[in-house]
């Protein structure tokens, strides 16, 4: 796509017709013109020129001279109508924000679940509720997510949110994060990535994002969802702080001993607990 159709794209976006982008482009390369210079220099079929004009009259964006003989019209400097554009969006925006605040009164306990479908969907996700974060993000994450959120969460951390949690990878770029002591044997497992994100103790999404478009999440605000979600990444850096603590001796009594409770739990088969238990790193 080339800028002028890019430029043509963003101005729609703000509400204007492709015409009225077509009009207001080309007179910025050459004005003033009449209606047939400006139909044939933007090519706006000439029974469309008049009311597209009349239309960038109105919104101030051309401004018509009539000497008596002829009309010519001359487009609003552009650096006039982008500041007069911002400045009409911006008490958009404020109206709306007041006027749904009014009207949304948002119960003390919020315990909806919201399922997300998508990686995509869910990363785009995470990337906004990250980037209005003002105190706290915690999070058990992979390499591949992390990589995605990268840039959120630096800006995150240059305003002085606090970063926590577990990091599942080998590259990993955040001191304040722990990284999973074995991945080989977590994968055997589980077989997927999961991921649990919680933002400012008042957002939590956790769910798998190793299967594309099929991954699922959930998002929620309900108090007891996000006190189990952090409870479970403390536990976590806990038991592998931990680990990571002990010599060699020491590492593989513990990691057997956690594979032994994860078995009463789980009741693994021999064959499944006999590959974890070869796995320790």
């Amino acid at each position: 796509m080339d800028k002028a159709a890019q430029i043509t794209e963003h101005m729609k976006a703000l509400g204007f017709s492709v015409y009225e982008c077509k009009a207001y482009l080309a007179l910025l390369e050459e004005y003033p013109l009449n209606g047939y210079a400006l139909s044939k220099a933007s090519g706006i079929p000439r029974s469309r020129i008049y009311e597209v004009l009349k239309s960038l009259i109105g919104k101030q964006m051309v401004f018509e001279q009539d000497d008596g003989k002829t009309k010519a019209y001359t487009p609003m400097d552009p650096e006039i109508f982008i500041r007069k554009l911002r400045s009409r969006f911006q008490e958009i925006f404020q109206d709306l924000t007041e006027y749904a605040g009014r009207l949304y009164r948002e119960p003390k306990q919020d315990n909806r679940l919201v399922v997300i479908q998508g990686r995509d969907n869910i990363l785009s996700f995470l990337a906004v509720l990250i980037k209005g974060a003002q105190e706290r993000i915690a999070v058990s994450i992979w390499d591949e997510e992390l990589c995605a959120l990268t840039g959120e969460l630096d800006a995150a951390l240059d305003r002085g949110v606090m970063l926590r949690g577990i990091y599942f990878g080998s590259d990993n770029v955040y001191d304040d994060l722990v990284p999973h002591r074995r991945l080989q044997r977590y994968m055997a497992e589980k077989k997927e990535r999961f991921l649990s994100v919680i933002v400012d103790r008042c957002h939590a999404v956790s769910g798998v994002v190793s299967r594309g478009a099929d991954s699922k999440a959930t998002w929620t605000r309900d108090e007891g969802f996000i006190e189990v979600s952090e409870d479970y990444i403390a536990h976590d850096l806990v038991v592998n702080l931990y680990s990571a603590s002990l010599d060699r001796a020491g590492y593989e009594k513990f990691e057997t001993f956690a594979d032994n409770v994860h078995d009463r739990f789980f009741h693994y088969s021999k064959k499944e607990l006999d590959v974890f238990r070869r796995l320790i790193e």
